[in-house]
C-alpha cells in the first residue's frame, strides 16, 4: 500500500472511507456529492483507498483533489486485496474519530450521510456507535437483489443481529471500536453483528439507492452469495466464543 495524501490544517471529525477497483468515471462526480453534502456541517476528509485498479482511478482521484477538493487522500494497494481490506486500510490511516463508507460504484448517495451522522452522534444514545444504511428500494438486477434477500436472511437468522441490509455499502461507526475488531476477508459484510460483540447499539435508516450508471459492477453470484455464506460460519464461531468488550463510562 503506497499513500498519496494532502493533509489538511485542521484535524476533520468524519472520515469518508471509499474504496474503489477500477472506477476511474465514478472517482469525480461521487467525490463531488460527497463535499456537497458534508460541507459546512462538518470538517471531513475523503479517503479513496484503491484497491489494486488496472484503469485510471489512482488519476483521476488525484484530479479530483485538484478541482477544489483538498481534503481527498488517496491510498494504493499494489495488488487487489478485497473490500474488507481497503476498508480497513482507509479506517487505520483516517484522522477523524468517526467514519462514513459508502461504495465506489455511485449507487450509494451521499446525501443520506448527515441523516446517519445525525443519529450517531445524539448524545441521548451514548451506545450507539454504528448506523447502517437499509436499501429499502434497491435498483439492481433481480439476481442480485435474490442473492441479498438470500444472503441477509441466513445471516439474520443465524446471528440474530436485527439488521434487515448487511451488505449496505453506506454506514457511519466510531472508528475506535472498529480498530478493536478481528480483521478477516470479508468482515465488511457482518459488521453489525461484530459491533454488537463489542458491546454496542445498532440501527439500520432507510437510504437512497440509485443505478449504476458508470462502470462495471465487480460482483456476482459467487463472490456475492456463497463467499458470504461460508464466512458466516466463522462469524457464528466468533460470536460464541469471543468474550465481548465490557462497555466503558468515562466520570467527568
Amino acid at each position: 500500500m503506497t499513500p498519496h495524501s494532502n493533509p489538511a490544517a485542521t484535524t476533520p471529525d468524519v472520515s469518508v472511507v471509499i474504496p474503489v477497483c477500477n472506477e476511474d468515471e465514478n472517482v469525480l462526480p461521487l467525490a463531488r456529492e460527497i463535499h456537497a453534502a458534508l460541507s459546512g456541517r462538518y470538517a471531513f476528509e475523503q479517503i479513496f483507498v484503491d484497491d489494486g485498479s488496472t484503469d485510471q482511478t489512482a488519476a483521476a482521484v488525484i484530479d479530483a483533489r485538484a478541482q477544489g477538493m483538498p481534503e481527498i487522500r488517496l491510498l494504493r494497494h499494489v495488488q487487489r486485496s478485497g473490500q474488507s481490506a481497503a476498508v480497513a486500510t482507509g479506517v487505520r490511516h483516517a484522522r477523524g474519530r468517526w467514519i462514513a463508507t459508502l461504495d465506489g460504484d455511485g449507487q450509494n448517495d451521499p446525501a443520506d450521510f448527515p441523516k446517519l451522522l445525525a443519529a450517531l452522534l445524539d448524545p441521548a444514545t451514548p451506545a450507539l456507535k454504528l448506523v447502517m444504511g437499509n436499501r429499502t428500494t434497491r435498483r439492481d438486477t433481480w439476481l442480485r437483489r435474490a442473492s441479498s434477500r438470500v444472503a441477509n436472511g441466513v445471516r439474520s437468522w443465524i446471528l440474530e443481529d436485527g439488521t434487515p441490509d448487511t451488505g449496505c455499502g453506506i454506514k457511519v461507526f466510531d472508528r475506535d471500536v472498529f480498530m478493536h475488531m478481528p480483521r478477516f476477508r470479508n468482515m465488511h459484510r457482518f459488521m453489525p453483528a461484530l459491533f454488537q460483540r463489542e458491546g454496542c447499539r445498532v440501527i439500520s435508516l432507510p437510504v437512497n439507492h440509485r443505478e449504476r450508471t458508470r462502470g462495471t459492477s465487480k460482483y456476482g453470484l459467487h463472490n456475492r452469495l456463497w463467499v458470504g455464506i461460508v464466512d458466516l460460519f466463522g462469524v457464528s464461531w466468533l460470536m460464541r466464543r469471543a468474550s465481548p468488550r465490557a462497555p466503558i463510562h468515562e466520570e467527568t
